[in-house]
């Protein structure tokens, strides 16, 4: 790199706030939780972190995992451009089919996406975050983005402001995202080392250049270290996401991932990578493979010795709106909205989202009831379940119905929300399809059981073949205290010799921590 590129990406970053510093010390949150584990990333309470982040995060779905079952998000496409290419990235528009990073089906204005938000946090009181994160890059796009930010602020100001970013040009906006209030800002981050960089971004345009090959994996990387160093000292939380590319990137996440903490990031999240061809990404059409379920959780298990992992992220649309793995967008796009009569009560979203925070401790409660029970149980015994939901916390979804099961991990413990599983509905129509049961059941082959509002006698039996429980007597309760009641019956059928424990779970695949090849 020339010696001017090098003056350019040199970081400062500032000291990291006096509350990131509290939250490094804790794998990137608050203190200790029930499980052994730091917790904001997963079920975290307002004893868990100080109160000043609580706030913050309480009713961020992305940020807590907990939250993400009560509250939604929207993101507006008000920024087409961007100043670097992914091998993994190919932004095309207009396709409503899609789920994925970058698609959208509407460009918007600020103007337009200023209307949009009222129109939805209207429609969805439960939608409590506006995010800018594409079709492009937020930053390759800064007018565009702040003026949103702007409007929203001074329309709604309930609503908290969120950015999404691959960090090339962060560190130039630090002042305008603090000044605007922007408090949560997630940095896409996949390498730190350059040589594994060029594999992954063929190249960037920065300062009025193109780079390319190791020379732009330096600056990029540079820059975006810089850039989270300056939010964190803001007291701005940050999010990491890392897409993970086996044989590219895979091993050296757990790298990457020490490097986010040791500069404040509050969260890190790896997705897997999306490689499918039709997509026309460079690595779909090299064949790239993504990763495993089981490859995804064995790195997250890894690196959650050094932070919490965010494991329910959904990869969203630039345009998503509605809960994580629901996307209503279609019934807000900008002409329905031209024709809605938009009344904003900021009063009544208040209100409705107190209702939402009593369900919250009422679930808390019933969890605590159910873990108080289990506290006398010794057993190093873990099993995966799935839970079919549609949301606020519940199972409250028929098996027929699902479009992705949350699987949990259920020990001594508690339990634990380890990821998603999406599907194709078995059941359209009323029929049920042959094919799309099979593929469901292999979703959770790893599972003991499979929580459902209700589930037909055909898949019934074939579940049971395959040595996975349907359980349907916990229907419309809560997720967590129902697992957790579910597998105290399981402890005791197996302490009494009634049924025996085999492991469904693949050591190798779960449980052999990646470790650097550094």
């Amino acid at each position: 790199m020339s010696t001017s590129a090098q003056h350019q990406v040199s970081c400062g970053g500032g000291k990291i706030s006096d509350s990131m510093q509290v939250m490094a010390k804790h794998k990137g949150c608050g203190t200790i939780g029930g499980s052994g584990k730091a917790s904001c990333g997963s079920q975290a309470g307002i004893s868990n972190l100080p109160n000043e982040i609580w706030e913050k995060v309480k009713n961020h779905p992305c940020y807590s995992e907990e939250a993400h079952h009560h509250y939604a998000r929207m993101h507006v496409a008000v920024a087409p451009a961007c100043n670097i290419q992914c091998n993994y990235c190919n932004r095309k528009y207009d396709c409503a089919n899609e789920s994925r990073p970058g698609i959208v089906s509407e460009k918007l204005t600020p103007e337009q996406a200023a209307k949009k938000v009222l129109a939805v946090a209207s429609a969805i009181p439960q939608m409590s975050v506006v995010g800018v994160a594409g079709p492009g890059d937020p930053l390759a796009n800064p007018d565009k983005t702040f003026k949103t930010f702007e409007l929203v602020n001074k329309l709604a100001p309930d609503i908290k402001l969120c950015l999404s970013t691959n960090g090339l040009a962060l560190a130039d906006h630090v002042d305008t995202i603090a000044r605007l209030k922007v408090d949560h800002v997630t940095i896409t981050i996949n390498m730190i080392d350059p040589e594994i960089g060029a594999k992954i971004y063929p190249w960037i345009f920065y300062r009025h250049k193109r780079y390319t090959g190791i020379e732009a994996a330096t600056i990029l990387s540079s820059r975006q270290l810089q850039g989270l160093e300056m939010l964190t000292a803001r007291g701005i939380l940050c999010k990491v996401n890392s897409v993970m590319i086996p044989g590219i990137n895979d091993r050296h996440l757990v790298e990457v991932n020490k490097a986010v903490k040791s500069r404040g990031a509050f969260l890190h999240n790896v997705m897997p990578l999306i490689s499918s061809p039709e997509h026309g990404t460079v690595f779909g059409l090299r064949g790239q493979r993504g990763p495993t379920a089981q490859e995804v959780t064995a790195l997250q298990d890894s690196c959650e010795s050094e932070m919490n992992m965010m494991r329910h992220c959904r990869q969203c649309r630039a345009d998503a709106v509605g809960l994580l793995g629901e996307d209503r967008g279609a019934e807000f796009t900008m002409e329905k909205i031209m024709a809605m009569d938009i009344k904003y009560d900021e009063q009544a979203r208040k209100e409705y989202q107190a209702k939402v925070e009593k369900a919250r401790i009422t679930k808390l409660a019933a969890k605590q009831d159910e873990l108080a029970g289990l506290a006398s149980a010794s057993s190093e015994i873990k099993v995966l379940v799935a839970v079919a939901t549609k949301g606020s916390g519940l199972i409250n979804q028929h098996f027929g119905h699902a479009k992705e099961f949350q699987i949990y991990e259920l020990s001594t413990s508690g339990a634990k929300f380890v990821g998603h599983r999406p599907i194709h509905p078995y059941c359209q129509g009323g029929y049920g399809e042959e094919n799309k049961l099979e593929i469901a059941i292999g979703a959770i082959k790893d599972c003991h059981a499979v929580f459902v509002s209700k589930v037909g006698g055909c898949p019934k039996a074939e579940l049971i073949k395959a040595g996975i429980e349907p359980v349907d007597q916990y229907a419309c309760e809560f997720i967590d205290g129902s697992a957790i009641a579910w597998f105290k019956l399981y402890l005791d059928k197996v302490n009494e010799g009634k049924i025996k424990h085999v492991e469904r779970v693949d050591p190798a695949a779960r449980h052999n921590a990646l470790i650097s090849a550094a």
